[in-house]
């Protein structure tokens, strides 16, 4: 039997994403953001849901352009500092001495160190609560080639991209390999 927990913002896996932006005067800015993820395919467009009194916020509706690094694991101190920390009180690229990447796609920055990049240009926005959502337009990615596989895309095992639980307990890298997708489903399938 199933046991009500009510209505909370539990929904799983949330990928942890490091949002670019400049700031007013062109500094650059990074936040960790979990609302988010794909909400399009044509045009490719990824979601960011962030809340009105955060400094990217102002950033993002100047901007109206961001960025979306993907941190790898090693990373994972680094980007809960990001997450922690008020770009309009401290320049966080200079505490973790990581290095701002001006997009030659949007005017947005991107952490030079994190595999994978996306370059998004704002569309749309919907206030929808406490947060309000960002969809962005991808204008293209960005990857380290080390983190590229065989067919030219990143792969998630060389990425090493990490989740965060949203019931406060912490970070946790991906698991094992499962299946291929659009495969090991095919046995339901009737002939």
């Amino acid at each position: 039997m199933k046991k009500s927990i009510g209505a909370k913002t539990i929904l799983y896996p949330t990928p942890v994403l490091v949002v670019g932006t400049y700031d007013k005067d062109g500094r650059p800015n990074v936040m960790t953001v979990a609302w988010g993820g794909i909400c399009c395919s044509a045009p490719p467009c990824v979601t960011i849901s962030v809340r009105e009194a955060t400094y990217t916020f102002g950033n993002l509706m100047e901007n109206k352009a961001f960025t979306i690094s993907l941190p790898h694991e090693s990373y994972v101190r680094e980007a809960d500092y990001i997450g922690i920390a008020s770009g309009k009180n401290e320049n966080k690229f200079e505490v973790t001495g990581l290095t701002p990447v001006k997009s030659d796609m949007v005017n947005a920055p991107y952490v030079g160190e994190f595999p994978v990049v996306l370059e998004c240009e704002v569309r749309h926005t919907h206030k929808i609560g406490l947060h309000t959502q960002f969809i962005g337009e991808i204008m293209d990615i960005k990857c380290d080639e080390s983190v590229l596989g065989e067919k030219g895309r990143p792969h998630v095992e060389k990425v090493k991209p990490f989740i965060w639980a949203p019931d406060g307990t912490g970070y946790y890298a991906l698991g094992e390999f499962l299946g291929k997708a659009f495969s090991i489903g095919k046995d339901y399938r009737q002939k």
